[in-house]
């Protein structure tokens, strides 16, 4: 599966697992939220649906990918990555 999808209250996060080289800094950030597979790409973790995370380090997370693997949508925006 190319891409992910996974709710967190309000926020969507979509992982482009095409985009992903396997750095492992989005797991650094939320550890409770992402893994690497066998293949050393991220993907959600199987209980990271019932993560409670704080809406800052969810977003975090997904800034600190240097490939931009990681989107973060809020109300059909794209909130991050930030500042890209």
């Amino acid at each position: 599966m190319a891409r992910q999808r996974q709710v967190f209250g309000d926020l969507a996060v979509e992982i482009d697992r095409t985009l992903c080289v396997g750095f492992g800094d989005c797991i650094d950030v939320g550890p409770e939220l992402f893994e690497l597979d066998d293949d050393g790409v991220v993907r959600f973790r199987s209980d990271a649906g019932a993560a409670q995370v704080a809406r800052e380090r969810l977003l975090a997370a997904c800034d600190v990918c240097p490939v931009d693997a990681l989107t973060v949508i809020e109300g059909g925006i794209r909130i991050a990555p930030r500042g890209r």
